[in-house]
Parts: C-alpha cells; structure tokens; sequence
C-alpha cells in the first residue's frame, strides 16, 4: 500500500466536523435516555450468562454503524448487573452518576491533557493540586498537605503506605520486625497494598473489634507494648473512617494519641467515610480524623462522581517525594517550587489522565453547598432506613449505622438464619427493585444497606423497605 492510501484509511480514525457531531449526537441521546430513564429502571438486572453476547461481536477489518454499536453496549454491558445510578442501589457502597462528572470526564478525554508533569500540562496539574488543598483544608489538614488524585482507594493506600515506608527508612531486612495495626473490620485492600509495597512479612496486628465494630484501643495498647517489649518495630497504625462491613469508624482521636505516643504513622481508611466530615453532622461523627499521618478519601464514593477517582492525602512531602519521584534525562528538571507538585512525583502512574475533571467541573458549576446537602441527608436517611427497618418482621438489629451504612438479619419463624439471608436476597435479586448486599459479621450472615447514591431519597429507603418486607413473606412461604 502506498503511502497516501495509507493516510486514507487512517483518517477513518480522524473524523471531520460533521461525522464528529453525528457520532456526538448519537452518543449524548445514548446517555440522556440512560440519564431519563434512571429512576424508572430496576437496580439489579440478573440474568444467566451476563455480557456473554459481546464475544459474539468480534473485532473486525471494517467497522460498524455506531447505531449498532450502542445497541451492542445497551444490551451486553449497561443492562445487566447492578444499575450504577439508581437510587435504590444500596449494595456494597453504592456509586453514583452525575451529568457534570461524566461532563467533566467527556471534556478530559476530549481534549487529552497530560495531568502527569507540570512542564507539559500545567494546568491540568493545578486543577489537581488545587483540589487536593480543598480537600486538605476541608477536612482539617494543615498547610502544606499534599497528596494525589489516584485511579481509587487500592491505589491511594499504596501511596500512602509507601511514604509511610519511606518516612521510617526501613531496608528490607527490617521488614520482618515492623508491627502494622489494623482492626479486624479493615478493608482487604491495606494488607494488598502492604504486599504490594513489599512489606508482606511485615506483623500484621489484627486488633479484635467491639460489640459496635470498632477497634478496641485496650488491645490496641496491649499489642503495641508486646511488639515493643519483644523487640519488635511499631511502625503503621491504620483506623478506618467508616468500615465497609458496617460503617463502623475506629476511635480515631484515641488512635491519634495512640500513633503519637508510640511514634506511629496513623494512615486512615476513609475512602469510604471521609468526606461525610464536609457537613456538620459527619465532621462530629470523625473527630481525629484530621490527625492522620495520610488520609484516603474516594471522591467516587462521598463527592458522587464517576468510578476513578480516588485522594490519598499526606502531611509530609519529602518522604512522599523519596517513594515516587524520579529523574530521567528526558524530563525537565523539577521546579523549584515544590508548591505545584507534579503528580507523578507521588504516585506510580505516569500516563496520567486529567481526571480531577470530573471533580472540579461538577465544583464550580454547583458550588459546595450541595455536596454538603446530600451528604447531611444519607446520613439522616440512614438514621431514617434503621427506624423503618424496625417495623419489620423478624428484624435482628446487628450494627446501626455509625454513618449510612447498617447491618441487620431478618429472622425466620425456625430454621437457619444464615441460609433465610440468601433466600431474601435471591428474591430481592429477582425483582430487582432494589439492590442490596450481603456480609458476615462474627457468625453471623448479615443483610447489608448503604445509604450513599446521590438520587437515593426518601422515597427510595420506603420502597427498599416494602421490597424487604415482600421478600420476607416470599421466603417464609416458599
């Protein structure tokens, strides 16, 4: 093929004016129905072999229409599974969908500006350092935090952990005597990011929970002396801002005193609870939390905006700096001003996408104040969606909610609990109304509601509730 035949077929990928708004329209009318149709949709779609149908669609030489190919998306990806803007999504922690974000992240991929290195994308490397200094001043940190908008939580641990690592000046053969402190509600994610970081011979403390799923402080302290008295190295001491099985969140202000008596670094899993501390009821409810060494929030959980986005904050920028930045001959040179940090200089990610976008646009066209709104009003519905739940049959309460997440079993008239809990789920499954998950605590099998989507209103907890009380009389009847 000669070189202008080449050029030819490659312009397909490089389409004019007119063939842009054609496929711009037929995507954005996609989206609006999705939008339109939100709150009219099931939150669980189960089928048997879900998004099997797309191997059937095989890549080819020539392409489709992009009528077919939507129709290919709707059918095989966005319909089955769970409905990831619905407000009666109350599973794991639910996600959410807002115009603005997914605005935000169009305009991000639009225009593809690299958000890795100052030199070449400044702007875009500002907008992110100026939201990780909203987000520090927001929640109580001091000047001079920095930190990184990472793809999520798993991601924001590990660069927490590593400047942890790094500020403590551990070399390998130290590894088998660091003490790492958790509870037993601690997300599965730290001692990944743990391993991740090298650290997998580390002690892993796991410190017994109280009858509300927070961490024990007695045991605590007790683990702690044992390490130091056996010669060990107290090192990492990670509470949790709003634990995933129930919403617990660790005694934080204790954990504090705890990490600077004993010269810990206090890493908190937030990701899940953090930003509840933006309106007044949430910041009670996270006192101490502001002490943490390094911080994790997700913005796509408590700020509502598309998956992929995660903030990990750290109050010490050099050891930050020492676990991540590196020189290379075809960089420029740092500047200076560490006060526009480049974001490759505290994460592993160096193709990095412009993806505070999809925080700062919703920020600036809406303000924060409805962000604050909504977040008052999951924990209020949550507070709301425990009373309700208490008119139902059989209600075993197990864990009220700390923030907007519970735990409870609905108990059958004989038989095995455990097994009645699946029984309900797999009819509440096959209506698909709501969405709800499922956890163990103790020995116990556990229904589970997240209050946290922002379209989840009022009327969604009633209809959750009524969807809860049909799936009982279903089960005890079957």
């Amino acid at each position: 093929m000669d070189l202008e035949t080449l050029e030819h077929i490659a312009r397909q990928l490089d389409p004019d004016a007119p063939q842009r708004a054609s496929l711009a329209s037929y995507v954005m009318e996609y989206a609006e129905r999705h939008w339109s149709g939100v709150e009219g949709a099931l939150a669980f779609v189960q089928q048997s072999h879900p998004g099997a149908g797309l191997a059937e669609h095989a890549f080819r030489e020539e392409g489709r229409p992009i009528s077919e190919v939507l129709s290919i998306l709707e059918r095989e990806v966005d319909t089955p599974g769970a409905h990831g803007g619905s407000g009666r999504h109350f599973a794991f922690i639910p996600p959410s969908t807002q115009i603005a974000g997914a605005l935000g992240d169009y305009l991000a991929a639009s225009t593809n500006k690299y958000a890795g290195y100052f030199f070449a994308g400044p702007g875009a490397v500002r907008m992110e350092n100026l939201l990780l200094h909203w987000m520090a001043r927001e929640l109580g940190f001091p000047q001079g935090t920095h930190g990184n908008l990472p793809a999520g939580g798993s991601l924001a641990h590990i660069i927490g952990i590593c400047a942890a690592r790094e500020a403590a000046g551990f070399k390998a053969a130290d590894t088998p005597k660091i003490c790492v402190y958790l509870s037993d509600q601690a997300h599965h994610c730290i001692a990944k990011a743990l391993r991740v970081a090298g650290l997998g011979e580390a002690r892993l403390r796991v410190i017994a929970s109280d009858d509300h799923f927070r961490m024990r402080m007695d045991r605590l302290q007790a683990a702690i002396q044992q390490d130091v008295a056996a010669g060990n190295r107290p090192w990492l001491l990670a509470p949790t801002a709003g634990t995933t099985n129930s919403g617990a969140v660790d005694p934080l202000e204790e954990c504090a005193h705890i990490a600077a008596r004993y010269g810990l670094w206090m890493h908190t899993d937030g990701a899940y609870g953090a930003f509840f501390a933006l309106c007044e009821e949430g910041k009670q409810r996270l006192v101490g939390q502001h002490q943490s060494d390094s911080l994790v929030a997700d913005p796509h959980k408590g700020l509502f905006c598309p998956f992929g986005i995660g903030a990990v904050l750290v109050k010490h920028l050099d050891p930050l700096r020492r676990a991540h930045a590196y020189a290379a001959d075809y960089l420029p040179t740092p500047p200076d001003d560490l006060n526009e940090l480049s974001p490759t200089e505290s994460t592993l990610e160096f193709s990095k996408h412009a993806r505070a976008l999809r925080l700062w646009l919703p920020l600036m066209l809406f303000g924060v104040s409805p962000f604050r709104a909504a977040l008052e009003e999951k924990l209020r519905l949550a507070q709301y969606a425990w009373e309700k739940l208490q008119s139902l049959k059989g209600f075993d309460p197990v864990a009220a909610p700390q923030l907007s997440v519970m735990a409870f079993r609905l108990l059958p008239p004989s038989g095995d609990p455990d097994a009645f809990q699946q029984d309900l789920l797999a009819n509440l499954y096959r209506e698909g109304r709501v969405f709800l998950s499922s956890t163990r605590l103790g020995d116990r099998l556990c229904l589970r509601l997240a209050v946290l989507a922002l379209r989840t209103h009022r009327e969604h907890v009633d209809e959750a509730i009524d969807c809860l009380a049909r799936a009982y009389k279903q089960a005890i009847t079957n």
